[in-house]
């Protein structure tokens, strides 16, 4: 039986500006995306029957996720003349669900890897792109990272745009898991009641200056995320987890994504790791690097 072992790396985002709803329900965002040490991964094995199997014991998943969705969308751009084998996909999470870390669009993109290497064939960029559209927003830059599922990349869009960038590998991140069930529907449903009222007052760095102060000390950064003020007003505990990492030593910290994963970031894995020393007993904590 042929099997293959890909690793879905997680991602977070360095400055997220949300700009107010497209007529077609989608928001454009301004960002840099990097991926991080902290993987899923995927075992996946051909099998008889046409179709894609998902099995995780950790996470009750839908029959439509975004591992079903991507493999439909692969046998539907490669076309006919590739023929793609059933698969049963065995998923092992170590990416947290739901908290801005991309997971399930990592897992999206490194099952189209596998795909590519079972059928012999390699997809042109549109190819890619037209199973990200498919799948979901996060996924074109998954798409657009090297083999291994690395990468860095400034996107906007509505993540469509992907401008891949050199990646930083010299700073260590803290991720801080604040337990906080916040999904992705209402994080965006709170920032637009904002965006209405105070679009103009969104102090947030501009996207062509974005790479410039990715190069900086992150003392200097002066990246925000549109969703951390909204819901931080929402749960007291996210204003409490980014209080204990500054105090902790975090050289700048934020919220990835729409939440609720925050991060502290660290010239010094030492101070890094003196920073989840005194936040483990409170927090749910882990100590990552960039790829």
């Amino acid at each position: 039986m042929l099997k293959f072992t890909e690793k879905a790396y997680a991602k977070v985002n360095f400055n997220l500006r949300v700009l107010p709803k497209r007529p077609d329900g989608f928001h454009n965002l301004e960002s840099i995306f990097q991926t991080i040490s902290l993987f899923d991964e995927l075992e996946v094995s051909v099998v008889e029957e046409s179709g894609c199997f998902v099995e995780c014991s950790s996470l009750a998943l839908p029959d439509d996720n975004t591992l079903t969705s991507a493999y439909k969308a692969f046998c539907s751009v490669a076309g006919p003349q590739v023929k793609v084998p059933g698969v049963k996909v065995v998923l092992k999470k170590g990416i947290p669900a739901g908290g801005g870390l991309g997971g399930g669009s990592s897992d999206a993109a490194a099952l189209v890897r596998v795909l590519e290497r079972l059928c012999k064939v390699r997809l042109s960029n549109f190819q890619l792109d037209g199973i990200a559209a498919k799948t979901g927003s996060d996924v074109f830059f998954f798409m657009n990272c090297d083999e291994e599922g690395k990468g860095c990349a400034l996107v906007s869009g509505r993540g469509e745009i992907v401008k891949k960038i050199t990646p930083r590998s010299d700073l260590f991140l803290l991720l801080v898991f604040p337990g906080i069930n916040s999904s992705t529907k209402e994080a965006y449903s709170l920032v637009d009641a904002v965006l209405v009222e105070k679009e103009s007052n969104i102090a947030i760095p501009r996207l062509e200056d974005l790479e410039a102060i990715y190069r900086k000390s992150p003392l200097e950064w002066n990246f925000v995320n549109t969703f951390t003020p909204s819901l931080c007003g929402r749960y007291s505990d996210l204003t409490r987890a980014l209080g204990a990492l500054k105090k902790g030593g975090a050289e700048f910290c934020d919220m990835t994504g729409s939440g609720s994963t925050l991060y502290g970031v660290f010239t010094k894995k030492q101070r890094a790791e003196e920073c989840q020393k005194l936040l483990v007993n409170t927090w749910n904590c882990a100590l990552v690097q960039l790829l």
